[in-house]
């Protein structure tokens, strides 16, 4: 996937242009409205500053939730507020994404402007990919640049759709080191290659389980997931989660990573509740050896153990999933353990990739997000791009 980059164009090409930049600004609020984390909005800082110091005006446009139509909790006023403080310079912010009064307040905008618009979900035609609406929103800019890796895999009509009506249309700086980081990952990576996989649901990660079963080396499996593979193996498994149209597939999957010499692991002990709370009764015991009634929430320590002696010689490793219900504290010391080791290996020269949502989440919460090699910020792009699926924002850019 050779994409043209921002990098790729000459400063001076940008002087006086309007550039029409898709940056993923969805982000938490809490019920002030105040942002709650603000990783986002920085992490598109280095395209916004790249187009504004080369005189060009950088036209913003980005989601924020899922609107019906205008809804005023979801308007992008507290987002211009902080990036304004991010920037260091007042940030325009227009009431509307399309139309006359936009296009005037860009056009008089001064060169090196940062205009927001408002939140692009207001208007169904986005999430429709509506041609005459991408149409409208490219009429306002003269090139576009993607850096919202968290919506590429969607084909919305600004992060699709304007690409056909605005050239050169090239991946921006964060766009562009997502793509270097998963892809090289997966396509060219330092061996031993380890993807750790986790989260509660089998369904939800099939794909790119089995992806990377044709690339990986070592595969560890974590989370709610790992009671499908055990009932699959004819064990009891309590009142443990189990998703029972799932077995056989679990089966076939344990089977092709035998067939493909990938040594996949799972727990060997977990930790089991007599309740889904977070101060719930608890107790460590072996996978053949889960009481009837209880239910498993976590990794035990032999489990940690194993992991981390297989994670100890790895040169690439790709996290996507929580190892158990690190929500809840007694619960996160699986999850917490895998986080401290890959910020470890890091350090010793492996590659570390956390793909995005929950585990980007643990690592947060256990302070090693700054050891990590790179840290997504797509989950679903990032799940979608492992299990080698095209991104409609991305093929819709300029070939290198």
């Amino acid at each position: 996937m050779a994409k043209k980059t921002l990098a790729n164009l000459n400063a001076t090409d940008l002087v006086g242009k309007r550039v029409l930049v898709r940056v993923d600004f969805n982000v938490p609020q809490n019920d002030t409205g105040a942002i709650t984390d603000d990783t986002r909005i920085r992490a598109a800082l280095p395209t916004i500053k790249y187009v504004t110091d080369a005189g060009g005006k950088a036209i913003l446009v980005s989601h924020l939730g899922r609107p019906k139509g205008i809804t005023e909790k979801l308007r992008l006023n507290p987002i211009a507020t902080r990036l304004s403080e991010l920037l260091g310079t007042t940030v325009i912010k227009t009431d509307d994404s399309i139309g006359e009064a936009v296009a005037t307040a860009i056009n008089d905008a001064p060169n090196g402007s940062v205009i927001l618009l408002e939140n692009i979900r207001f208007y169904p035609e986005e999430e429709q990919n509506d041609r005459e609406f991408a149409n409208k929103l490219a009429s306002l800019a003269d090139l576009y640049v993607n850096d919202a890796f968290g919506t590429a895999h969607r084909a919305h009509a600004s992060t699709e759709g304007v690409a056909e009506f605005l050239h050169p249309s090239v991946a921006g700086f964060l766009l562009d080191k997502e793509l270097q980081y998963l892809s090289g990952a997966i396509d060219t990576p330092k061996r031993p290659l380890v993807a750790i996989v986790g989260g509660s649901k089998v369904s939800s990660k099939i794909g790119v389980i089995d992806a990377l079963l044709e690339k990986v080396d070592k595969l560890i499996i974590g989370g709610g997931m790992i009671f499908t593979f055990y009932k699959a193996r004819g064990l009891a498994v309590g009142k443990s989660l189990v998703e029972e149209d799932k077995l056989e597939l679990a089966k076939s999957l344990e089977a092709k990573a035998k067939e493909r010499g990938v040594q996949l692991l799972l727990p060997t002990d977990v930790v089991v509740a007599d309740n889904f709370k977070p101060d719930a009764n608890a107790q460590t015991v072996s996978i053949e050896n889960i009481p009837d009634g209880w239910m498993g929430l976590d990794i035990g320590s032999d489990s940690i153990k194993l992991f981390q002696d297989a994670l100890a010689d790895s040169k690439t490793v790709i996290w996507n999933g929580p190892m158990g219900v690190f929500e809840f504290d007694k619960f996160a010391v699986g999850t917490e353990a895998i986080a401290r080791t890959l910020a470890e290996i890091t350090e010793t020269g492996a590659i570390t990739i956390i793909g995005g949502g929950d585990s980007v989440a643990a690592v947060e919460k256990v302070g090693v997000a700054d050891k990590m090699s790179h840290i997504s910020t797509g989950g679903g792009a990032s799940l979608e791009l492992l299990e080698g699926k095209v991104l409609p924002g991305i093929a819709a850019l300029d070939e290198a």
